[in-house]
């Protein structure tokens, strides 16, 4: 009799734990009927909000909060670096506007390497060196232009006021800051404005940046192009010339962002609209998700070993591509049509063993072209008329290269990291990459960005995207499925445990609290390692629109604390 009291006690036990595995507690998504902004900082989502209500669309508030997320994120927002911005107007026609940095004039493939051919230890990732051409005021200046109903002073007005004026810092922000001492204390202006000179600042503090103030009154008064050649642009340049940096004037002035067509694809029905190259993130994101469909997801549940391994099989495989092929599509050919066939990924999934993982030794590029046919945030906004604004930008590493450019006001990128310093030698974030991301004059680094919106019958369902470095794609990846396979609302699905491989190092990272102990052991069996210690991964910010009353549904991710806001 006791024994059976046991065994049943002891189903129970395991019938609780796959509950809680696949529908853990979690807040519901905020709830507006007219506009929605999800993004990392609640005071730039309100900015976005204000904009709407005076009358602006989705593409005039995130121009707004991409401004004002400069003021109030400092790891990540930025008119330093660069990035992504997808815009869907509620006609159906989509526009990439790509303003990712580029490589300056003196750039050249071997400028990280010591006179014996050896990468030189921060070389790409500290200092003035480091920095690639800032695009953030051109690309979201060109955003404005082609699709806003305001004017540029109107949508950079809040920014600067918030950085005149100060705002009250948040906990993130100052542990955020702290943590970041070693490489901030290396620049004069960085240390003084964001450390008080060691005197940290503390949370309900007020951070005022006179600098950046005045950098963007003057944005402001005399036009996005002062960043590229007025004043700005000028400091910027003698700055870089004072440290050793390569960026000039010229560079400067002759920085223009790309408009982009989007790529497409589906999973199990639903139209995939993604990043195009020299994002890698589309590419390989859609390419994961061909391989996926061929499993039943939602029959292995969410959570489960059997569910883990399939998705960490199709990353390792995606990632030994993403090294192989990818790079600024402008300058090297790059496979992205035999890339996302379903075909391939079909091909893929036959070298997929259900019960044993693949030594990322043994996985090697395939060969798409059989199949062709010839610290970053991300914020997102749905505006009352149905455009949809997904955009990530960065610095690359938190607060990028740690300098700011004295007098400005302004923190600069690190993103010449995101080239290839050496093939075959890992970048910081230990990516492996081909001679198609090596560096060149005027050349875009490839990216992991991946801001994409998923369609339900033509129209839009929601849209997503994540920092996050590599683990972006997979941050993506892993809400799409869980909206789609395991039935999440978009909260759940952003809130949910994550995991991420990227073919090398052979290893899963994991987060906290993510993968139970008898999860973990049987993916140990069937051979996987896992990465020494967990980690959070990712702050994801995506909006839902409900099919059946039209509600705009904000979700922000809870590890770095954002707030979805709508009206």
């Amino acid at each position: 009799m006791k024994k059976q009291i046991c065994a049943i006690v002891l189903i129970l036990l395991f019938v609780t734990s796959v509950t809680m595995t696949q529908h853990a507690a979690s807040r519901e998504p905020a709830r507006a009927r007219h506009g929605m902004v999800a993004s990392t900082s609640e005071i730039a989502s309100r900015v976005g909000v204000e904009i709407m209500q005076r009358g602006g669309n989705a593409i005039d508030a995130a121009v707004a909060v991409g401004l004002a997320l400069a003021v109030t994120w400092p790891s990540a927002g930025n008119i330093g670096g660069g990035g992504f911005m997808m815009i869907r107007r509620a006609n159906g026609d989509t526009e990439i506007i790509d303003y990712r940095e580029r490589a300056p004039l003196a750039g050249s493939r071997d400028m990280y390497l010591d006179k014996d051919g050896n990468v030189i230890k921060g070389a790409s990732t500290v200092g003035y060196k480091a920095v690639g051409v800032p695009g953030t005021v051109a690309g979201l200046s060109l955003a404005l232009k082609r699709h806003g109903k305001l004017k540029w002073p109107d949508v950079i007005e809040p920014a600067r006021k918030l950085a005149a004026e100060g705002f009250t810092m948040s906990h993130q922000l100052t542990r955020s800051l702290q943590g970041s001492e070693k490489l901030l204390t290396q620049f004069p202006d960085s240390k003084r404005i964001f450390l008080r000179d060691r005197k940290f600042y503390d949370e309900g503090d007020r951070l005022v940046q006179p600098e950046l103030a005045a950098t963007l009154a003057r944005l402001k008064e005399k036009g996005p192009r002062e960043f590229y050649e007025g004043k700005t642009a000028q400091m910027i340049a003698e700055d870089m010339k004072a440290n050793g940096g390569l960026i000039t004037g010229k560079d400067l002035k002759d920085y223009e962002p790309t408009v982009r067509k989007q790529l497409s694809g589906s999973y199990r029905g639903y139209e995939i609209v993604t990043m195009p190259p020299p994002s890698s993130g589309g590419a390989a994101l859609l390419e994961m998700l061909n391989i996926l469909e061929h499993y039943n997801l939602a029959e292995l549940g969410a959570g489960s070993s059997d569910a883990v391994h399939l998705i960490v099989e199709s990353q390792r495989r995606a990632f030994a591509d993403r090294a192989e092929f990818m790079g600024d599509a402008d300058f090297v050919k790059v496979p992205v049509e035999g890339l996302i066939s379903k075909k391939y990924a079909a091909d893929l999934a036959k070298t997929i063993d259900p019960e044993h993982a693949t030594p990322s030794e043994k996985v090697r590029a395939g060969k798409p072209t059989v199949y062709e046919s010839t610290e970053t945030t991300h914020f997102t906004v749905i505006d009352e008329e149905g455009n949809v604004v997904t955009n990530t930008y960065t610095l690359n590493g938190g607060y990028g290269s740690g300098a700011t450019a004295r007098g400005t006001g302004v923190l600069l990128n690190n993103e010449m990291d995101d080239f290839t310093s050496k093939p075959g030698v890992p970048n910081a974030y230990g990516l492996l990459q081909s001679e198609n991301n090596a560096i060149a004059p005027r050349k875009r680094p490839l990216s992991a960005m991946t801001p994409t919106i998923v369609l339900k019958d033509g129209k839009v369902w929601f849209a997503i995207g994540s920092p996050g470095g590599p683990t972006i794609i997979n941050t993506v990846l892993q809400v799409i499925v869980n909206v789609v396979d395991f039935g999440m609302n978009i909260q759940q699905a952003i809130d949910a445990p994550r995991f991420h491989h990227q073919w090398m190092p052979d290893r899963i990272q994991f987060e906290p609290l993510g993968i139970n102990r008898d999860t973990r052991a049987a993916l140990e069996r069937k051979g996987h390692v896992f990465a020494e210690k967990p980690g959070n991964m990712g702050d994801a910010e995506g909006i839902m629109i409900d099919p059946k009353t039209g509600m705009r549904l904000g979700a922000s991710d809870p590890r770095s604390g954002g707030v979805p806001v709508g009206y």
